[in-house]
This record gives structure tokens, C-alpha cells and sequence, in this order.
């Protein structure tokens, strides 16, 4: 807040103000000129506090869909959403009109002075430049919500008895309401020290969630394949629905032929393992199949035909490894895939 007054020319006049208090925007939650009030040192503890055995308050820099849905979905749960930062204007309003009372912001510091636990919830590139802008108060906790990201991201931001950590849940954010209720069930690796990893665990207990801490050094390992899971699967949807295209169905229509076909396959997955659940043409060593389909890409969905032979080796290699498929009929088809069609 300190550096957005600095850079104003004068108070708002009384009509801005009478507008930002009616959208629940405080430009000084403190009233001090550094941003706390006078005579009060830096960096000790947030002027609100909880009570002993209760959760603590939170606050959100960031109100996309992440930082939405998981402020819904906490406030919901009983814990105390009590502030939202964002320089977007209708992410504000949007947050507000899912959490009720929660004071908003435009800028990042004032957090701070509202909230216990800090969650960024902003886009990953955002995360350690937005950390060195600010600076904890004792007793104050940080955390972000990216899936790649270390909680050493946020180190610029640590004081004395502050803590840094990461809740990353594993959920699809494309609507809001169908994210807080995917919650339900869902896994959240978790990073902190025991401290704070054990409040995060009850953070993911109250949301319906499992809290998992991961292997040191894998979370981009877990986070790339939540991306296979999610946005390749998409992807991957795209290629079938451009597909049907060819074969005169729209995209409801593809999603209703081969949707059943992909929940089959899941289930048989789930059930045999995931190798046994390989069907098609690769376990067969089908080369005549493999080279009408090839054709067929090329001249009808040529973009598809990259993720096709992606998926070709892949599929030949957990046919060989399970023995399905002879070391000359798979060398016949990587020759295939490898030949321009």
C-alpha cells in the first residue's frame, strides 16, 4: 500500500471514496504512513488473530479461478475467508459475492495486516516475483498453490517465526462450483514444516480433501503428470473430436460415441493395471490397421497425427513389455511411424 500511495497525486475526492467503500475496497486498512499504525514495530504479529483451536484467518492474494474456488469452498467449510486482494475488479466482486464479509483489496500488502494464512493463489510466474513484495509479520504463515513450484519460492517473503509452505490440490478449475464440489475426494500435496504441514492437512480434511508430501525433488514430476491428466487429456479429446469431424459427427456427438469407450477403458485400468488395459491394433501388431490410420490422418486431421504417433510408440512399448506384441511386428510398426505417410 505504501508504494501505491507514494505514487498518487492527492486523496481520492469524496465521491471515489463513497464508490470504493461500497465495493468493499480499503485503500488504508491501518491508517499508518508505512503501512502500520504508529508507534507499532514491523513485522510482528497480524493485528487479527484467532483463537487458540481455531482455524486461522485467511486471506487471498489472487481471486481466479484457484483462488475462487478455494475461498468458497473454505468459507463453506467454516473457516474465516476474511480478505481477498486482486487488481481485477469482477474478481473481486466474484470472490465477495461467494464469501460474504470478506474485506477486499487491490494490492497484495494489505493482506497482510487482515490474515494469519497468506495463500497465493496467482499464476506460477507471478509467484516469486509477488514474494518479494512481501513481507511477513511473526507468527504469519505463506503459501502458494502452484503445482511446480517449491515452497522456496516464497522465501523472500519470510521474517522471523514466519513459516513458507504449498497446498496444491488436484482438481480441474474450469468452473467454480464444479471444482469446490471435485474437492470432495481430491489430493493436496502439501509442503511445510511439520507445523504448518499439519495445519494444511486440516485445511484439506475441512474441503473434503487428502493431503499427501511428496518425495523431495518430485513435485515436478507430480505436477506434469496432473498435466498429462488434465490438459493432455484435453488435448487428446480435441484430437478424437477433430477425428469424428472426418466421420460426420460434431462434438457432442464424439464425446457421446467415444466418451463410453474412454470410461470403459478407465475402469479396466483401475481393475487389470494399466498395461493389461492396452486394446487396439499395437497389442495385435496390425500394420495394415496402423497404415490406413496414418493415411487417414494425414488427409483428414493432419494436426491430430503428431499425438497419434505419441501415443503409437507409447502403446507398442507397453505392448512389448507385457508380451503381447513380437520384437519384429513392433520394429515393423516403429518403421511405420517413423516413414512420412
Amino acid at each position: 500500500m505504501k508504494a501505491w500511495r507514494e505514487g498518487r497525486r492527492g486523496a481520492p475526492d469524496g465521491a471515489a471514496l463513497a464508490e470504493l467503500q461500497r465495493r468493499g475496497i480499503d485503500l488504508d486498512p491501518t491508517g499508518g504512513a508505512d503501512g502500520h499504525p504508529p508507534g507499532e514495530p514491523a513485522h510482528e504479529h497480524p493485528h487479527h488473530r484467532s483463537e487458540p483451536g481455531e482455524p486461522p484467518l485467511v486471506g487471498f492474494i489472487g481471486a481466479g479461478a484457484v483462488g475462487t474456488a478455494l475461498g468458497a469452498a473454505l468459507h463453506r467449510a467454516g473457516w474465516p475467508v476474511v480478505a481477498v486482494a486482486s487488481r481485477d475488479e469482477a474478481r473481486r466482486d466474484r470472490f465477495r459475492s461467494l464469501v460474504p464479509g470478506v474485506r477486499a483489496f487491490v494490492e497484495a500488502p494489505a493482506i497482510l495486516d487482515e490474515a494469519e494464512l497468506v495463500i497465493l493463489t496467482v499464476p506460477d510466474d507471478v509467484i516469486q516475483r509477488l514474494a518479494t513484495e512481501l513481507r511477513l509479520y511473526g507468527g504469519q504463515a505463506l503459501i502458494h498453490t502452484s503445482g511446480v513450484l517449491g515452497a522456496e519460492a516464497l522465501e523472500p517473503a519470510r521474517a522471523a517465526g514466519t513459516q513458507i509452505g504449498a497446498f496444491h490440490p488436484l482438481v480441474a478449475f474450469a468452473d467454480t462450483e464444479r471444482a469446490i464440489a471435485a474437492l470432495h475426494g481430491a489430493t493436496v500435496a502439501v509442503e511445510g514444516d511439520d507445523e504448518l504441514a499439519s495445519l494444511l492437512a486440516w485445511m484439506a480434511e475441512a474441503i473434503g480433501a487428502t493431503a499427501v508430501r511428496l518425495a523431495p525433488g518430485s513435485k515436478a514430476a507430480y505436477h506434469a503428470a496432473a498435466v498429462l491428466s488434465a490438459g493432455g487429456f484435453v488435448a487428446l479429446l480435441d484430437a478424437i473430436a477433430e477425428l469424428g469431424r472426418a466421420a460426420g459427427l460434431d462434438e457432442p456427438g464424439s464425446l457421446a460415441v467415444y466418451g463410453g469407450l474412454i470410461e470403459q477403458t478407465l475402469g479396466n485400468a483401475r481393475a487389470l493395471g494399466i498395461r493389461a488395459a492396452l486394446t487396439g491394433p499395437m497389442t495385435r501388431g496390425d500394420v495394415g490397421t496402423l497404415a490406413r490410420h496414418l493415411e487417414a490422418l494425414e488427409r483428414l486431421a493432419p494436426a491430430a497425427l503428431p499425438l497419434y504417433r505419441a501415443a503409437a510408440e507409447r502403446e507398442i512399448a507397453l505392448a512389448e513389455a507385457r508380451g503381447s506384441l513380437g520384437s519384429d511386428a513392433a520394429e515393423s510398426m516403429r518403421r511405420m511411424l517413423a516413414m512420412p505417410v
